[in-house]
């Protein structure tokens, strides 16, 4: 298993890629930044995208949404959840 900073490294790019957001750059996105309305500013739509890639990249399933929001604050608060739920 990577280290969280490989983790949190990776997990920028992912999003990138999959919610499409080219005009941006794994640096651009800060480790502590919110990932909805200010920040990154993403949706509901980009929510389930995030659920998607946790499932498909990572095998974790959210219990219920208001997980998901506690889980998807922040690049950093996503690692930690990975990082818990994957050694399992």
């Amino acid at each position: 298993m990577e280290n969280k900073q490989e983790l949190i490294q990776r997990l920028k790019e992912q999003i990138i890629k999959q919610l499409k957001l080219e005009d941006k750059k794994p640096e651009d996105i800060g480790d502590h930044d919110p990932l909805f309305v200010e920040g990154l500013g993403l949706d509901s739509i980009d929510a389930l995208e995030l659920i998607v890639l946790l499932q498909q990249e990572y095998n974790i399933k959210l219990k219920n949404a208001e997980e998901g929001q506690d889980v998807f604050r922040s690049i950093d608060t996503m690692a930690d959840y990975i990082l818990e739920h994957s050694a399992s």
